[in-house]
């Protein structure tokens, strides 16, 4: 399974930014996919997840109310739309799958994310002041 994570950029705080995270190989074209991100200095963490389904979406505490998770009409990409930016989401953002159909985003959410099975190259989020 191959990931292209792409839609990252400079936004100035209160801006927007929506960010694609598009899946191709594999068998089903459709996964468990979590956005995470890494700021400078910092270990990585988990933003945003959807289950297999997309019944089901976690957001950290910290981005819940502003930013969205959701799938492409294709199933094969996922997105994350981030509203009301703040400086303090500048990171590195990467999606990743979990191939686990069953898992419910809550559960994606306290999956540590070495236990993830595909990665993205990332993408840079800057937010200024």
């Amino acid at each position: 399974v191959q990931l292209q994570a792409s839609g990252g950029g400079l936004v100035q705080a209160g801006g927007s930014l929506k960010l694609s995270c598009a899946a191709s190989g594999g068998t089903s074209g459709r996964y468990a996919t979590g956005w995470f991100r890494q700021a400078s200095g910092k270990e990585r963490e988990i933003v945003a997840t959807i289950s297999w389904s997309g019944a089901s979406t976690y957001y950290t505490d910290s981005v819940r109310g502003r930013f969205t998770i959701s799938r492409g009409n294709a199933q094969t990409t996922v997105y994350l739309q981030m509203n009301s930016l703040k400086p303090e989401d500048t990171a590195v953002y990467y999606c990743a799958v979990l191939d686990s159909p069953g898992a419910t985003a809550q559960d994606m959410g306290n999956t540590p994310s070495d236990e993830y099975d595909y990665w993205g190259q990332g993408t840079q989020v800057t937010v200024s002041s």
